[in-house]
């Protein structure tokens, strides 16, 4: 007898060190762990009596997604930065955004983020850096699912590549202080399941003490420290213009390169960097949906396939609303197709490393792959559940396949997280979808109103 015992799945993708598929599948959960992965037939007789059973025909059953890199703070901003250059979205549109951000806002931003990310299929993510970091533990915790988050950290007010809101301003004590006591007070609360992470969120906007204290924190608490880096060329330029190094030149000049630090974006990193990341076993994630649209130029000059084939862990990211899609199957599906098209090469990244990116490589990202990224006896029962009964994912000869280049979130049927159910038939155990629908429409004209965007973000065609 198991708690729950999951049968009949057409497909079991395990992405185990053995990368098993297991036609027929089964697995059983007992005290929120896998005890068992096999055969239907061989695994009926012990747990056919389990306290629930999952019945998962005509469904492929994978691990729980990852995402490595989301803004929940900016779920509130969907179509507040169209069709800006990079440094207006930033400095123009999120950063005052966020800079007018209340704490009931940060709530109801956060609520939609997880309501979009669970209803996608993800168990685990990295929350990119927030000014309410307990806000989202809270929320977190009742969703039931799985995050690394920290206090936003900048003390460098203006750089070359722009000036910061009031709101942003910090010391660099401060900075650290208030870092170290939300990891202090959020690491491994919710049961295990959010993880205090210390942050330096841009490069160019952030002194040396900032950075090196970060690192040193983050190696005595035994967790990760993550920042924004080589994402667009004006970073790069503000950076050689301000410290007379690349950006992570700079890191590793300061010591600060490490296997607990996450590289976001990284797409214009030059050959020696390149050497530094892959040196000191550093982690990188990939936001191919945020480069498309704001033209950051990641995917033109970034180097993701190298850094997969050379055994850097890179995982995937839908960094924010802001950009539009908040669905990590879609993101697998560009960051499979954009390097194909630009390298002029099909057999650049195969859906197999795609799909490693959002499980096991995002667990490595996560500094959490001991306990979730695959489906393996031992590990933390973290399942997501595609419904194949769908158009998209028809017909199904081989299911990775179908997964990255066909697939999205809208066929996740059931989630599990930490042997709790969340999801099942599509309905949502832990979140009330229409609360906060309600509380996102109630919050949009006041925010429209204190940004002064409402006339940006006009359609060009007449409204009447």
């Amino acid at each position: 007898m198991a708690d729950i015992f999951l049968h009949n799945a057409d497909w079991l993708i395990t992405v185990d060190p053995q990368r098993r598929i297991i036609t027929d599948g089964a697995l059983a959960i007992e005290c929120g762990k896998i005890v068992a992965v096999g055969k239907t037939r061989d695994m009926e007789a012990q747990y056919s009596t389990s306290k629930r059973t999952i019945d998962a025909r005509n469904r492929v059953v994978l691990p729980g997604l990852i995402d490595c890199h989301i803004h929940t703070s900016f779920q509130l901003a969907r179509g507040l930065a169209d069709e800006v250059s990079a440094q207006k979205f930033l400095f123009e549109r999120m950063y005052p955004y966020e800079g007018l951000l209340t704490e009931e806002e940060s709530y109801w931003s956060t609520q939609l983020c997880v309501l979009e990310l669970l209803r996608n299929g993800v168990t685990t993510f990295i929350d990119a850096g927030n000014y309410f970091p307990d806000v989202t533990a809270r929320v977190v915790g009742a969703a039931g699912i799985r995050c690394a988050l920290a206090k936003s950290a900048m003390d460098i007010a203006k750089s070359p590549f722009g000036a910061l809101p009031e709101r942003f301003m910090e010391s660099t004590e401060q900075a650290i202080e208030r870092s170290e006591e939300t990891v202090q007070r959020l690491h491994g609360t919710h049961g295990g399941r959010v993880r205090g992470w210390f942050q330096f969120r841009g490069i160019p906007n952030s002194t040396d003490k900032l950075v090196t204290r970060m690192k040193e924190l983050a190696d005595r608490y035994k967790t990760g420290v993550q920042t924004h880096a080589c994402f667009a060329k004006d970073t790069l330029e503000a950076c050689k213009t301000s410290f007379g190094v690349t950006e992570i030149q700079r890191l590793e000049r300061l010591g600060a390169l490490g296997p607990n630090i996450l590289l976001v974006h990284s797409g214009w990193v030059s050959p020696h960097e390149f050497e530094f990341i892959r040196k000191y076993d550093c982690k990188v994630v990939a936001a191919p949906s945020s480069s498309l649209h704001n033209s950051y130029g990641n995917i033109l000059m970034g180097k993701i396939p190298e850094f997969i084939e050379m055994g850097v862990a890179v995982g995937l990211g839908s960094d924010h609303a802001s950009s539009g899609i908040v669905d990590l199957l879609q993101e697998m599906f560009l960051v499979a197709g954009v390097y194909k098209e630009v390298r002029l090469n099909t057999s650049v990244m195969p859906p197999e490393r795609v799909v490693e990116m959002a499980t096991i490589n995002g667990a490595r990202c996560a500094l959490w792959e001991d306990e979730i990224g695959s489906i393996e006896v031992g590990k933390k029962a973290d399942i997501t559940l595609f419904d194949t009964q769908m158009a998209q994912w028809q017909p199904l000869y081989n299911p990775i396949a179908n997964l990255v280049y066909s697939a999205t979130g809208a066929s996740v049927d059931t989630v599990i997280c930490d042997g709790q159910v969340l999801m099942e038939d599509k309905q949502l155990k832990t979140l009330n979808e229409g609360e906060i629908f309600r509380e996102v429409k109630r919050l949009m004209p006041g925010i429209l109103k204190k940004t002064n965007l409402a006339d940006k973000i006009k359609p060009t065609w007449p409204i009447i």
